[in-house]
């Protein structure tokens, strides 16, 4: 019977097994669905730093501003698993559509807020609708292409402009803020989403299980309280510290959430996550190499950001610029990790890719105050971005390969769950390392800011050479089938 359901999945057209070239109809697919993917990985990033002049614009405070960012993280982690799941039910397609169309509004209502719960609104709005495409979208991907070379090319583009749009919506960012004005932050989500919305239909076939099972709301429902409460904890840890009653209260009410959610799906006749799914080595370990090449990554970018202003004196415009060399080299090494990949394999490509990340990390402890500092970070940076694109793409490609079309919303949602968790927890806990060492020291100068930033690239370049060790002891890949 699952055969059967497996060939009368209803999928994007798909070349022969063994074509590795892309034909003329995947390549419109692979465009639209990159760019929805690219445009909300810019949301990530591009409202920070505007956040001050939205602030003084719309009326929030200091103490309030945060949820700016706060209510997209909340949201866009939260019910990640839950749309990939509803993903897998109603249609991938229709939940993709559905989603852009969502972003598109949820823009609008923001480049035209003049109050702080209208900017609130729109913002929860974007984060609803990233949790919807993103895992639609990498369904709809890596049921379009075969596994094999198509599809780790189609997941290398992904994670190139993935990772991108994050240094590309702090750049972004500055630009429309300094020149118009960060109303355009939102407006420049408006003609891309409609594009989509039109688009979609006409090129992207619908894929979803030929028989539906019914959705498992008590999971549904425990699992996405649980995720909102870590995330909402680990917001609060980057904002006040870790041991704020606010920040240990959310992380335990997720934590028993998360001790609820296990014991609902092991009753559920159709559970959300089966777990089963999650002993498979290539899932768990694959997830975890995920979440840590996001918390290593997006926090060093914190790091350095800190660095750049409060130690070298660069405005934010200026710091953002900064980062475009990582962004050519993330864009790289998505272009070269599928040839990697296919030449070394995913696990070798995940932790050589992680022991270059932390050469690359760990040779940022030559920073100083002087300013000619830059040329190492802007080389570290680079070299450090290839490396962990390649981990990102093997991440993928371990976590996407050999699952049946009717289990890719849930891998695919894990996968997204997994990145979105790393971002959020990456930040808090390099800014309580910085935090605790500038506080050690007495007073914030930039010397002191510097030693902070150093303390905290010792934890980061660790974690990375950790990463690495555990995924080459633990990471088991089956070997394919023969054919």
């Amino acid at each position: 019977m699952t055969q059967t359901n497996d060939l009368r999945e209803t999928v994007a057209a798909r070349p022969p097994a063994k074509s590795a070239t892309m034909a003329g109809r995947q390549r419109l697919i692979l465009l639209l669905l990159l760019t929805a993917s690219f445009t909300l990985a810019v949301d990530f990033s591009i409202l920070n730093v505007a956040l001050p002049a939205i602030g003084a614009e719309i009326g929030f405070g200091l103490d309030t501003l945060q949820w700016v960012a706060t209510s997209f993280a909340l949201c866009a982690a939260g019910f990640t698993l839950l749309f990939g799941r509803v993903g897998d039910l109603v249609g991938r397609r229709r939940l993709f559509v559905l989603g852009m169309a969502l972003l598109g509004i949820g823009s609008l209502i923001g480049g035209l807020a003049t109050t702080p719960a209208l900017l609130l609104i729109a913002r929860i709005l974007q984060g609803l609708a990233t949790a919807a495409v993103v895992p639609a979208a990498l369904s709809l991907l890596t049921t379009s292409f075969p596994q094999g070379k198509l599809r780790e090319k189609a997941l290398g583009l992904n994670g190139a402009l993935m990772a991108a749009g994050f240094t590309t919506g702090a750049i972004l960012g500055g630009v429309l803020t300094d020149l118009l004005s960060w109303r355009w932050a939102f407006f420049i989500n408006i003609p891309i989403a409609l594009a989509v919305v039109v688009l979609a239909p006409l090129v992207v076939a619908e894929s979803r299980p030929a028989n539906r099972s019914r959705m498992d709301i008590p999971g549904a429902i425990t699992v996405t309280a649980a995720l909102l409460a870590l995330v909402y904890g680990l917001s609060s840890a980057a904002q006040t510290s870790w041991t704020h009653p606010v920040t240990v209260g959310s992380l335990a009410v997720g934590a028993v959430l998360l001790v609820a959610f296990w014991a609902v799906e092991r009753e559920a006749e159709h559970p959300l996550v089966a777990f089963a799914v999650l002993r498979r080595s290539t899932i768990a370990w694959g997830n975890i190499a995920g979440i840590l090449a996001f918390v290593t990554e997006t926090s060093l970018v914190f790091l350095l950001t800190l660095y750049l202003q409060k130690t070298l004196g660069y405005s934010p415009l200026l710091a953002g610029l900064s980062f475009a060399v990582l962004g050519i080299g993330t864009v790289l090494g998505g272009i070269v990790g599928p040839r990697i990949i296919g030449r070394w394999g995913t696990k070798t490509s995940i932790v050589w890719g992680f022991v270059v990340q932390s050469v690359a990390t760990g040779s940022l402890l030559l920073l100083s105050t002087n300013g000619s500092s830059i040329v190492l970070l802007l080389i570290a940076t680079f070299v450090g971005g290839v490396a962990n694109l390649v981990v990102i793409v093997g991440f993928m490609v371990t976590v996407t390969s050999g699952m049946p079309d009717r289990e890719q919303g849930l891998a695919t949602g894990l996968a997204t769950m997994s990145q979105q968790a790393g971002i959020t927890m990456g930040i808090p806990i390099m800014s309580a390392i910085v935090a605790a060492r500038v506080h050690r020291l007495g007073i914030e100068t930039p010397a002191t800011v510097l030693d902070g930033v150093l303390g905290a690239i010792v934890v980061n370049a660790a974690l990375c050479v950790a990463t690495a060790l555990a995924v080459a002891i633990f990471l088991r890949i089956p070997n394919p089938p023969k054919v």
